[in-house]
C-alpha cells in the first residue's frame, strides 16, 4: 500500500525525535501562556516551559485527566479566543459531564491529513466511493473521515446514521467499495443482509475501515468472511483530536501512532509510573501540534502496548496494541474486576460468532448481581422451551468456570439491543438504586 506522507511517515527515530521536541517546546509554551490551568500547574510544580530540552523533560509534569477537562467546561481549557475557533466537537457525555472541543483553521488541516493516512494505509484511493457510516454533528466520526476522504480524492457518500436496511441498498445501488463505521454496527448490517438475502457478490465493497469502539480479532474475522473484504481498525478520541490518532496498515501487526503529531506513553493505571515497551497499561498522549485545544500527558483510559520495532510496511512510528480494554468500561462486582470482553470471549465459544449482549450490574441485599442479556436468531425462539433452558444453564456454567461467577441470563430476539458505539456494553444501577 502507498504511504500517505512519505516525508513524515518514515522519519528516522532521531529525525522524529527533533521534530517532537520543537513541536513540544511551541506546545508548551503555548498552554502556558494561555491556559490557566496549565499555568498555573507549571508554577506549582516550578516547571519552566521555555528551558525544556529533552523528551524526557515532559515526564517531569503531572497527567491531565478527564476530570481536569470536565471542571473546565465548556471554554476553559482552550488556547485560543473563541473568534479564532472554527469548529466545534464534543464527547457524548456517557460517562460524565460532556467535554466541548475546539480546532482552528491549522487544526482542521492537520485533521485531515491524519485521516488521509488512516484511509491510504488501508487502501483508500482516489477510485474509491467511500461510504460514511458514522454520525455527522457532535461526533467527531463523521466529519473527520469526510475531510480526509476528499483530500485523497474519494467520492464521499455522507450516509451517516441512515437505517440499516437504507444503507445496504445504498451500498448496492451506488457501487461503494469501501465502507468505514463502528465494528458492532458492521456486524448489524451482516445480519441484515442475511435476513434480506444481500450476498457479498451483489456488493462492490473491498474495504472496511471500523473504529470507535474496542473490538476483537474474532469479530474482525466474522466481519472479513462475511462482506469478502479486508477490515483495518483505527484509534482516536475526540478529546485530541478525533479519527486519526493511529491506524493500521496492510499487515495488521499494530496501529501505527502518527508520532509527528502525538507523544505517547504507557503508564501503569494504578500507579501512574511509566512502563516499558511491550508492557500493557494505560495510554498517555500529549499533542504537539493542536493550537485550539492542546492536552500535555492526557490519560485516555484505554488500555494497550507500544512496539518500537519498525513495521515492513516501511512506516517508522511506533505502533500501538489494539485497544480492546477500556478503564471506563471495567466492571467491579464484589471486589473483582473483569471487562466486557471477558464475557464475549466465553459467549463467542458457546454461540459461534460474536453476539451481541449487555451487561446489567445491580445490587441486591449488598451483594452485586449480574443480568447477562443475549440476542440469538429468531430461529432458537421458534425451537422448544428445552433448548433455549440449555443454552442460559450452558452459558451460566461457563461463566462460572472462568470468572468465578454465577449470573443470571437472560435470552432475547434479535435487535433487542440497542447497539450505540458511544455507549458502554454495561448497565451499572448500583447508583441509580
Amino acid at each position: 500500500m502507498p504511504i500517505w506522507n512519505e516525508k513524515y511517515e518514515t522519519l528516522s527515530r532521531k529525525e522524529l525525535t527533533q521534530v517532537q521536541l520543537e513541536r513540544l517546546q511551541q506546545t508548551l509554551s503555548r498552554v502556558y501562556r494561555r491556559v490557566s490551568y496549565y499555568h498555573n500547574l507549571f508554577n506549582k510544580i516550578d516547571f519552566d516551559p521555555f528551558e525544556i530540552s529533552d523528551l524526557g523533560d515532559l515526564r517531569k509534569i503531572p497527567y491531565t485527566t478527564k476530570e481536569t477537562l470536565r471542571l473546565a467546561y465548556p471554554y476553559d481549557m482552550f488556547a485560543v479566543p473563541l473568534r479564532e475557533v472554527v469548529r466545534m466537537h464534543s464527547t457524548s457525555g456517557t460517562t460524565g459531564q460532556p467535554l466541548v472541543v475546539g480546532y482552528t483553521k491549522n487544526d482542521i488541516d492537520h485533521w485531515t491529513e491524519l485521516s488521509a493516512r488512516v484511509l491510504s494505509a488501508a487502501g483508500v484511493t482516489k477510485d474509491d466511493i467511500i461510504q460514511i457510516c458514522f454520525p455527522y454533528g457532535l461526533f467527531t466520526g463523521g466529519l473527520g473521515f469526510h475531510y480526509g476522504a476528499e483530500k485523497i480524492g474519494a467520492s464521499v457518500i455522507p450516509s451517516s446514521e441512515a437505517d440499516m436496511e437504507d444503507q445496504i441498498i445504498i451500498m448496492k445501488d451506488y457501487r461503494t467499495t469501501a465502507l468505514t463505521c463502528a465494528p458492532s454496527y458492521a456486524a448489524g448490517l451482516c445480519d441484515i443482509m442475511v435476513e434480506k438475502g444481500v450476498t457479498p457478490a451483489e456488493l462492490s465493497l473491498r474495504i472496511g475501515l471500523f473504529g470507535a469502539e474496542p473490538w476483537s480479532e474474532t469479530l474482525r474475522k466474522e466481519i472479513e468472511d462475511h462482506l469478502s473484504i479486508s477490515v483495518t481498525d483505527n484509534y482516536g478520541l475526540t478529546e485530541v483530536i478525533g479519527p486519526g490518532v493511529s491506524f493500521e496498515c496492510e499487515n495488521k501487526n499494530g496501529l501505527h501512532i502518527s508520532e509527528d503529531h502525538f507523544i505517547p506513553e504507557i503508564i501503569s493505571p494504578e500507579t501512574g509510573n511509566p512502563l516499558g515497551p511491550g508492557e500493557q497499561g494505560e495510554l498517555v498522549l500529549t499533542t504537539i501540534t493542536k493550537e485550539a485545544y492542546p492536552l500535555i500527558r492526557y490519560r485516555t483510559g484505554d488500555l494497550t502496548q507500544l512496539f518500537y520495532e519498525e513495521c515492513s510496511c516501511g512506516r517508522t512510528f511506533v505502533r500501538m496494541k489494539r485497544v480492546f480494554e477500556r478503564l471506563d468500561d471495567m466492571i467491579i462486582l464484589n471486589g473483582q474486576n473483569m471487562f466486557p470482553s471477558q464475557f464475549e470471549k466465553i459467549l463467542t465459544n458457546i454461540i459461534g460468532k460474536t453476539p451481541n449482549f449487555q451487561l446489567v450490574v445491580d445490587r441486591k441485599e449488598n451483594l452485586d448481581k449480574l443480568e447477562i442479556q443475549v440476542e440469538v436468531s429468531g430461529d432458537i425462539f421458534d425451537d422448544e422451551m428445552k433448548k433455549l433452558t440449555e443454552l442460559e444453564l450452558h452459558i451460566i456454567k461457563e461463566v462460572k468456570a472462568h470468572l468465578n461467577l454465577v449470573p443470571d441470563v437472560r435470552l432475547v430476539e434479535p435487535r433487542t439491543i440497542k447497539k450505540d458505539m458511544k455507549k458502554s456494553r454495561v448497565i451499572d444501577l448500583r447508583n441509580k438504586s
